[in-house]
């Protein structure tokens, strides 16, 4: 688990098989963008999201040839897993 921070460059479409997933992809400071997927049967949707906000995200980082995801930004309901969540706006979601 570990935090990034970043900007949103882009909101996609949720991902609808399967858990439900709202997705957007963030740019770090240092470079690189890093989709982040956050289950949303699981935690609440982030509403007001916008292109170009400052968000900090903590959650499981998996690096791909795109520059990675970040996924488990929710609490875990099983209690298995380290919780992750997101902040936006003063308010973090998990």
């Amino acid at each position: 688990m570990e935090v990034m921070e970043g900007r949103i460059v882009r909101l996609l479409k949720d991902d609808t098989v399967g858990d439900q997933h709202q997705r957007f992809v963030i740019e770090k400071p240092t470079g690189g963008t890093v989709l982040v997927v956050h289950n949303i049967d699981i935690a609440p949707r982030i509403e007001g999201l916008y292109e170009g906000a400052p968000v900090i995200v903590y959650g499981e980082f998996e690096w791909n040839d795109q520059g990675g995801l970040m996924h488990w930004t929710h609490r875990d309901p099983f209690s298995e897993h380290e919780d992750g969540w997101i902040e936006f706006e003063g308010v973090k979601y998990g």
